[in-house]
């Protein structure tokens, strides 16, 4: 069976160790309000439980959850129990989703109590990274108290690392100033967050991907656009990770083969991509 175990990075400065596929929970926690080509059904928790078996046999071991997932962190919670060391975990704060809506808030008092009831959620005792779930209003947001809050969780050891999952070039840009990590936009659609990506090479901080196949759009393209789209993506050696968020156990067999075959034509050696001196 192909793995990514061996293709396995460094999150930027982090001290985190992540797979170069993160496996996203957004459909195992909702099904309202979602971009995706095609409705679903929410998998039931045995499914759940099978498809995390696999993406650690297929050597991931990111995992990306958020409160506005709907039931996600509540689903994961129990299913990882005694396996919570073999996990990088990343939630997010700023975003809640209810009754079909989103709302923000990124004061100080909400975002200590989204990462507490995260935690309780999860069934954790510390999370490995948390990202601001921006609502595209970038350096507003950053302005909040919600980054200093982060930072003192940070400090607390109620989270190893933070950052920022934005919309702007200018909002990462700022968000990796003062921060570890952002989670960007980079696909074969969207690439005008190159900058963000260039800051985090050369000033050793981590890059998550977010919509690496532009939310399952660019698997209706092309000759063969999932291998286009993650080539793409494993171009840029800043690149940590990238977030698919499939449930569909043969889309995530299909996705590690590619990744796999794209980092072993690059040489990518030892687990890490070579880094321009």
């Amino acid at each position: 069976m192909t793995s990514l175990q061996q293709y396995h990075r460094p999150l930027g400065s982090t001290g985190l160790t992540v797979s170069p596929l993160g496996l996203g929970t957004v459909k195992i926690g909702r099904n309202q309000g979602v971009k995706y080509p095609s409705g679903f059904e929410l998998p039931t928790d045995q499914q759940v439980r099978e498809l995390l078996a696999q993406a650690r046999d297929l050597g991931l071991n990111l995992l990306d959850t958020a409160p506005a997932y709907g039931l996600s962190e509540q689903r994961l919670g129990p299913l990882l129990q005694d396996q919570r060391q073999e996990w990088v975990l990343c939630s997010k704060v700023g975003e809640e989703f209810d009754n079909g809506e989103s709302w923000f808030d990124f004061s100080a008092r909400h975002t200590r109590h989204s990462v507490q009831r995260s935690l309780q959620r999860l069934r954790t005792d510390y999370l490995d990274l948390v990202l601001v779930h921006s609502n595209g209003d970038d350096l507003n947001v950053l302005a909040d108290e919600v980054y200093p809050t982060l930072q003192q969780l940070k400090q607390e050891g109620l989270i190893r690392a933070f950052g920022f999952s934005g919309k702007t070039v200018a909002g990462g840009l700022q968000a990796l100033e003062d921060g570890d990590c952002a989670m960007v936009t980079w696909n074969l659609r969207e690439q005008t967050e190159r900058p963000v990506l260039d800051f985090a090479l050369s000033h050793d901080k981590g890059i998550l991907v977010k919509k690496a196949l532009a939310s399952g759009h660019i698997c209706l393209e092309g000759e063969d656009p999932v291998r286009s789209g993650f080539e793409l993506v494993f171009s840029h050696p800043a690149v940590g990770s990238a977030i698919i968020g499939t449930i569909t156990p043969a889309h995530l067999t299909q996705n590690v083969a590619t990744v796999a075959a794209i980092l072993e034509q690059a040489g990518t050696h030892d687990g890490v991509q070579a880094r321009p001196s």
